[in-house]
Formats: structure tokens, sequence, C-alpha cells
């Protein structure tokens, strides 16, 4: 068995910014110092962290890039087309079955990510009522044998990372 971080995209442009098409929306100001905040607070729980895969939209890169940064991985992150908004829970739960077995962090975009912690954890995309804010975290243990499900370890919120980097 081995960890996976699901992290949903920090604070980001509204959508429908004239100007600004939906793909290529920003984080705000705010949410890139929300970010930082909920990197330290990943740093200081001195996670095993292996690979952050992110979407290429920049809201969700930049997020992965900070994270990285605060974590001190000197990989850097890698783009995975898989992750973007458009995709699915199962989609994405797939292209998780195909990765090496060492601890992941992934950053993407809802509904999908909501899909895939449900999906993951019961085996249906519609069974958890459940909504990640922008900046959450949440952490399972994989599982070591095809069929079984993903084990919830924690979720948090991003207010209560952030209050841990004070």
């Amino acid at each position: 068995m081995w960890d996976l971080y699901i992290v949903r995209h920090g604070i980001a442009v509204e959508r429908g910014t004239p100007g600004i098409p939906d793909d290529e929306r920003p984080l705000t100001d705010k949410g890139e110092k929300r970010m930082r905040e909920v990197g330290d607070a990943l740093a200081a729980l001195d996670l095993p962290i292996d690979r952050i895969a992110t979407s290429p939209l920049p809201r969700a890169r930049r997020t992965a890039e900070i994270l990285a940064d605060r974590l001190k991985m000197a990989a850097g992150v890698e783009i995975a087309a898989t992750l973007r908004a458009q995709s699915t829970a199962r989609d994405i739960a797939d292209w998780l079955a195909l990765q090496p077995e060492a601890p992941l962090m992934i950053v993407g975009h809802n509904p999908a990510l909501d899909e895939l912690l449900s999906l993951l954890l019961l085996g249906d995309p519609t069974a958890l009522p459940f909504e990640f804010k922008k900046g959450a975290v949440a952490a399972l243990r994989r599982p070591s044998r095809p069929g079984e499900r993903h084990a919830l370890r924690w979720i948090a919120p991003p207010g209560l990372l952030r209050k841990l980097s004070d």
C-alpha cells in the first residue's frame, strides 16, 4: 500500500472574468499566498511524496509549483493531461491505476476531484456528499491489490492547514 494525496487548486480568478478564458484563469494573489501557507503546513507534516502530477491548466499548475517549492521537491511537477478540468473521476482513476507505486500528489479540479474521492473510497462517484474547497487536501492509502478500495487517512480543509503553518 502507498499514499495518494489529492489537492484541489487554490483560489483562481473568477470564471467569466473579461479577457481571461476559463482554461487560462490564474491563481489570485490571495490564492498564491494561501497555497504557500498550505504548502508550509504540508512540509511541516513531512509527508512522503515522491511526485506531484498536475492538470496543465494555469491555476492547477501554479498550485502544484508552489507546493513542490514548499515541499522542497527538486524534481518539480509533472503535467498530466488526465487531470485537466474536463476529465471524469473514472478517467483519473484509470490513470492512477497505471502509476508506479510511490507516494503521489495530484492537483486538479472539481467536480472531478469530489467524484474521484467518492469513487476511490466507495466505488461510486456520486455516493459521497462532499465538496473539496479550493486548496483542500485529502490523504488516502492506496490498496495493495486490484479491486480493493482506498482507505481515507485524513482530509484537511485549507483553513485548518493554514493554521498549522502559523
